[in-house]
């Protein structure tokens, strides 16, 4: 299983980006998905994850309102739209997959596929 992340770049505050992740693999239509950023200095953290139906939704707090994750299952896609970005949204986003989404969606151990991650970059 593979996962080819794209998108981010850079954006204003206020502004909006979107990341995509792609998945190849037998069953990626059927996987549970996660976002995660790595910020300077930090440990990476939980942003947002969602069943492979798109269903079932969550999110960390200090994304909830800004951030939609959503799912493709046609195209095997992860997405997460990123809006009124803020300074500290700046990271490396990685997103992440697993044959299904389970209790410890909050963990990177919850995952047992990565993405090479993204940059997403933040002006003030």
């Amino acid at each position: 299983v593979q996962l080819q992340a794209s998108g981010g770049g850079l954006a204003q505050a206020g502004g909006s980006l979107r990341v995509s992740c792609v998945a190849s693999g037998r069953n990626a239509d059927r996987y549970g998905w996660g976002w995660f950023r790595q910020r300077s200095g930090k440990e990476r953290e939980f942003v947002s994850a969602a069943s492979w139906s798109g269903a079932t939704t969550y999110y960390a707090d200090s994304v909830k309102g800004r951030f939609t994750i959503s799912i493709d299952g046609a195209k095997n896609t992860a997405y997460l739209q990123m809006d009124s970005l803020k300074p500290e949204d700046t990271a490396v986003y990685y997103c992440a997959a697993d044959r299904h989404l389970n209790s410890i969606y909050y963990r990177a151990n919850g995952y047992a596929y990565w993405g090479q991650g993204t940059q997403v970059t933040v002006s003030s």
